[in-house]
C-alpha cells in the first residue's frame, strides 16, 4: 500500500487500543502512548525474523527489513502478512525459538 493510502484508511480496526473508545473520548497522549506500547511488543517478535516495526503518523505502521526493505500497513492485523513477504518465509506465531526468544 501506498503512504496516502495508509494515511486516508478507513476507521479505527478492532486492535487499536483505543478502538474501545469513541472517537474523540481518548487524549491523544494516551493513544500514542498504546501505539508505542503496541510497536514495542510486535518488535520484540519481528526481531526473530530481522524485521522492525514503527509507528507513522499514528495512522499507520512500518514494517522494515534489514536491507531497507519496507512495507506500510494500515492496522496491526496488517503486519504480519507483511512481515512475511518482507521475510521471504513464513513466520509461525508459535516457533518455539520464536517463544523461547520472547520468554
Amino acid at each position: 500500500m501506498c503512504g496516502l493510502c495508509g494515511v486516508l484508511g478507513g476507521g479505527e480496526h478492532w486492535t487499536e487500543a483505543s478502538a474501545e473508545a469513541p472517537a474523540g473520548d481518548r487524549p491523544t497522549v494516551e493513544r500514542r502512548r498504546a501505539r508505542a506500547r503496541q510497536v514495542a511488543l510486535a518488535n520484540a517478535a519481528l526481531a526473530h525474523y530481522g524485521l522492525t516495526l514503527s509507528d507513522w503518523q499514528g495512522s499507520a505502521f512500518v514494517v522494515s527489513s534489514r536491507t531497507g526493505a519496507s512495507q506500510v500497513v494500515d492496522h496491526f492485523g496488517s503486519i504480519w502478512p507483511a512481515a512475511e513477504e518482507l521475510a521471504k518465509r513464513q513466520a509461525d506465531p508459535l516457533d518455539p525459538a520464536l517463544l523461547a526468544r520472547l520468554a
